[in-house]
């Protein structure tokens, strides 16, 4: 229920991203699309795509609003600021809602959810005899996830590195 809840949620804020006027809340709609996916990861019980999503999603607002906010701020320079900060509580109030949901479906600490999990716990160190079985799941039951989220954040992280990158100035002789 609360993953249709979610879903809905991500249709409106994508339609409103593609409908609305000015750039700045174009680019917080898609922000909030991305958010809600990290939620709906949550809900499916994916944690490392959510904190991938989380990480991407955030560094992309940032590339995305330093690109926007010199150029597009016509309801700030209009005096609709009081429409700008009512529709951003209701974002934030949706989004803690939804993320309230997503956290209280997450089991007590220690309880294994899956049935994998549970091969995980009986099986990791003797299949490969790592001392510390956080290990031996991300390297050697999961590396190929976990090489693929790595790959992920490493080409996040140099395409932002290029974005705000200063070009430098060149040297005269």
């Amino acid at each position: 229920m609360e993953l249709h809840i979610l879903l809905l949620f991500m249709i409106f804020a994508a339609i409103i991203a593609i409908e609305v006027k000015d750039l700045l809340s174009s680019v917080i709609a898609v922000g909030a699309v991305g958010f809600a996916l990290c939620l709906a990861f949550l809900i499916l019980k994916a944690p490392d795509l959510a904190i991938t999503q989380l990480v991407v999603e955030i560094l992309c607002l940032i590339i995305l609003i330093r690109a926007t906010i010199k150029r597009d701020l016509p309801l700030v320079i209009e005096g609709r600021w009081v429409f700008n900060t009512i529709s951003t509580l209701a974002f934030i109030c949706l989004f803690l809602f939804f993320a309230w949901l997503a956290l209280r479906e997450l089991p007590r600490f220690g309880e294994p959810i899956m049935a994998v999990v549970k091969k995980y716990l009986q099986e990791g160190e003797g299949r490969t005899g790592a001392v510390n079985l956080v290990t031996a799941i991300i390297l050697d039951f999961r590396a190929y996830d976990t090489l693929g989220e790595a790959t992920v954040l490493f080409t996040s992280v140099i395409g932002i590195m290029t974005v705000l990158r200063r070009p430098g100035r060149i040297k005269k002789k």
